[in-house]
């Protein structure tokens, strides 16, 4: 069993426990010449060269609002979508059903941005299209900072819903058929046994589910963000992700960059330990 384990552990200590050593750098002034042993200390520079940057509250607002955004409305979604999924008699058109919102996730992240593109362009997408017909004007979705959060959201609620519902649907595969046989002698209706079986039977792994999308609350998906991004709207979609790669990796501003993201991880850890306590004070499942 501990042989099983070793090539886990082993991965866990190359790729995510030693690159904690060049942590340090967030707090010295890192030169490649001189390395990181080599480089000289300047404390917490970086931090407050981060939190008086004219960026800072514009980054920090806009990755709170997409995070807490995508926790109200793509959190729940495949939830609910596993509930009605579950109510579905037909097995062959609940299959069907499952391969078609499966399918999305494949979907390279570039290509549904550039489907979102196409779709919504304001001189040759659909939706424009459809607006023009009824009399309005069409709209640069995105070039626009006020649907910019909304198209995140829901592109990622489309793409991944079918495929979140997996763990949700075999939960409720488990739940005994006896208790609804029993609802429904009693005059319990669907509506009822969704809400006094099938969410309680699942009710841990929301728990657990709802703990760990906290955990990285503050680290929002790079790659779709920074495709989606432009010059009209990046007051609306630059968060910390997208600032660390522009000024470190572009900008070569490397100890600026590993403080930015030592606090993002910080932030992530305190919310994490927060929630899987409150979790814990309630008498719910939680991760330690």
């Amino acid at each position: 069993m501990y042989l099983l384990f070793l090539p886990v552990l082993i991965y866990f200590v190359i790729f995510h426990y030693w690159p904690m050593y060049g942590l340090q750098i967030a707090f010295k002034e890192y030169s490649a010449i001189r390395g990181i042993g080599g480089s000289p200390w300047t404390g917490w520079t970086h931090f407050e060269r981060f939190y008086q940057s004219s960026q800072f509250w514009i980054i920090i607002k806009n990755t709170v609002l997409i995070n807490v955004y995508e926790l109200l409305v793509a959190f729940p979604i495949p939830i609910l979508f596993a509930l009605l999924l579950n109510q579905i008699g037909n097995e062959r058109f609940k299959k069907t059903v499952q391969t078609i919102t499966y399918a999305p996730h494949f979907i390279s992240i570039v290509v549904v941005v550039g489907m979102l593109h196409i779709f919504l362009s304001p001189r040759t997408g659909m939706l424009n299209h459809l607006l023009v017909l009824f009399g309005a004007e069409p709209v640069f979705f995105m070039g626009s900072e006020g649907w910019f959060k909304s198209i995140f959201v829901f592109s990622g609620v489309w793409q991944n819903m079918g495929w979140s519902s997996i763990v949700y649907v075999a939960a409720l595969s488990g739940v005994n058929p006896d208790m609804h046989e029993a609802a429904v002698m009693d005059g319990a209706s669907k509506l009822q046994r969704i809400m006094r079986i099938d969410l309680p039977s699942i009710q841990p792994i929301i728990v657990i589910l709802l703990i760990m999308n906290i955990g990285s609350f503050m680290s929002v998906g790079f790659e779709k963000i920074y495709l989606m991004q432009n010059a009209l709207n990046l007051d609306a979609s630059e968060v910390i992700q997208t600032y660390v790669y522009k000024t470190g990796l572009l900008g070569a501003q490397f100890s600026y960059s590993t403080a930015i993201g030592l606090v993002n991880a910080v932030i992530n850890f305190m919310l994490l330990a927060a929630v899987n306590q409150v979790a814990k004070k309630y008498k719910q499942t939680s991760l330690w």
